[in-house]
């Protein structure tokens, strides 16, 4: 049985290729498992369809959602296609279906909606061009571009593309491509993107191969390149005429050699669902960690999975160092032996892949982590096996708020993760200087989020107008999912039990 955790996004990529034409499994009819918890229970709103009486794939491999003002849902599924979920109608319908490379982890990546999208009618979108060129090495490439289109009833409008920001990436192995996207408040949005960088010849430990031809083993390229922006959350701020402008505080002042001045946070490894607190803006993410089982005296600590928590811009440790700024040996893969351990106050970057800097700033801390085995700091996410961490929205409960089910007051201010392997979610109740509050015994105050309602897979957790969760269920297998659904999850006051 295997100890550890499946690399998430690969494993869930691969597999959708290599059963793409087979026969739908024999999954039971949506929905699985119990839909309630006491006052709160579940609507679906999309879900896998009958045709002459059989279930179909037919919501298929949903990445991301984004909810507007006025209950519409909006999805972006990996193959390109952009579809729509309408309250009025209670109806999904398609708008558009954008050309996209979907190998690798690659497809359609990200959505997310202008902040004034009511009136825009803007909506943005990470995707990976579907041409894969050639570099001046020979080798394959591609671009992840981060484009905003305009919404017009039913039909996004293709030719309205507005490209704000592309990145280039390599298409000659696996994996991590990330691809979330999310706007702060003051209209800053947040890019996320993967390392890039094959982690299955690192033994799951740090993937820093220097050796010639092995770029894309060598996350150094990336994650700790100031000069790249993959393994990193980047931040800029959409103009109306489809450019962008650099926010202040970004990590590297604009025009300063060796960087790139969309970068707010570098040193990720596949920072795959992002957030931000609206009232502070406080950037949260779940960050995928690599699969060693346990610590080795030449290569360095176990894996870990990450939640964390950036204030302000900085370098959050990948690939030198990992968890609580846990720090991996500096190893030589041709000679295969280890010289000392990076050091977090003072790290560099002297691999020949890197284009930038070489001194980067001082590592941060994860501000949540786990490995595989049980946690004892963080005693909450213990429950299932796997590691795939994800953060998703902050809640402030607004009595003035008409919404017949927004979550409860006992929910003020909390961040709530999510677990694709392990199939929770955990209310993180923060207190007031947004570190974990702490119970009456000294404990950690974060706990299951309804913990007899089943969730399977959770890919994506947003937070409407309207206060409540609205959450995609990847389904129960790697793929061809017959129980696929996106669903709202409502707190229903008045019922002693929910219906």
């Amino acid at each position: 049985m295997k100890k550890i955790k499946f690399e998430f996004i690969c494993a869930v990529a691969i597999a959708g290729l290599a059963l793409a034409g087979l026969a739908a499994q024999p999954i039971a009819p949506n929905p699985t498992g119990s839909q309630t918890d006491g006052h709160f229970r579940k609507v679906i709103l999309v879900s896998d369809e009958q045709t002459n009486g059989k279930y179909a794939d037919t919501l298929k491999d949903p990445m991301e959602i984004a909810v507007a003002a006025d209950g519409r849902v909006f999805f972006a599924q990996r193959n390109g296609t952009i579809r729509v979920w309408k309250p009025d109608t209670k109806t999904a319908v398609e708008i558009a279906k954008v050309p996209v490379f979907d190998g690798l982890e690659d497809g359609m990546l990200g959505i997310a909606l202008d902040p004034n999208f009511m009136e825009s009618g803007w909506i943005y979108l990470n995707h990976s061009l579907p041409e894969t060129t050639l570099d001046a090495k020979g080798k394959k490439v591609g671009i992840i571009r981060v484009s905003r289109y305009t919404v017009n009833g039913d039909n996004l409008d293709l030719s309205s593309e507005k490209k704000l920001l592309d990145i280039q990436t390599q298409r000659e192995e696996c994996c991590h491509v990330g691809g979330s996207l999310a706007f702060d408040s003051k209209g800053n949005l947040y890019i996320s993107v993967g390392d890039n960088t094959n982690p299955f010849a690192s033994d799951g430990y740090a993937p820093i191969d220097q050796q010639p031809g092995r770029s894309p083993w060598d996350a150094q390229k990336s994650s700790a390149s100031p000069n790249d922006l993959r393994g990193k959350i980047n931040r800029i701020h959409p103009e109306k005429d489809g450019t962008y402008t650099i926010p202040e505080g970004n990590l590297f002042p604009p025009k300063t050699p060796g960087t790139r001045p969309e970068i707010f946070v570098m040193g990720n490894r596949n920072p795959f669902r992002i957030s931000l607190d609206q009232k502070n803006g406080f950037l949260y993410w779940g960050e995928v960690g690599p699969d060693a089982g346990g610590p080795n005296q030449k290569r360095g600590p176990a894996g870990f999975d990450e939640v964390n928590q950036a204030r302000h811009a900085g370098f959050f440790g990948w690939p030198y160092f990992i968890a609580d700024n846990k720090p991996y040996y500096q190893f030589d893969f041709a000679a295969k032996t280890n010289g000392p351990l990076f050091d977090p106050l003072h790290p560099v970057n002297n691999s020949p892949n890197n284009t930038g800097l070489n001194e980067l700033p001082p590592a941060q801390p994860a501000f949540i982590y786990y490995p595989a085995s049980p946690s004892t700091r963080f005693p909450a996410v213990n429950v299932g096996g796997g590691r795939t961490a994800m953060a998703g929205p902050v809640y402030y409960f607004d009595p003035k708020l008409k919404s017949a089910h927004k979550l409860p007051e006992e929910f003020e201010h909390t961040l709530f993760i999510y677990e694709w392997s392990r199939n929770w979610i955990i209310a993180v109740h923060l207190d007031a200087d947004n570190k974990i509050s702490k119970r009456a015994d000294g404990s950690l105050n974060m706990e299951r989020f309804c913990p007899k309602m089943t969730f399977l897979r959770p890919m994506d957790l947003e937070l409407g107008a309207d206060g409540c969760l609205y959450l995609i269920e990847y389904g129960t297998a790697w793929a061809n999912n017959l129980d696929t659904q996106i669903v709202r999850i409502e707190y229903n006051a008045d019922d002693g039990a929910a219906k």
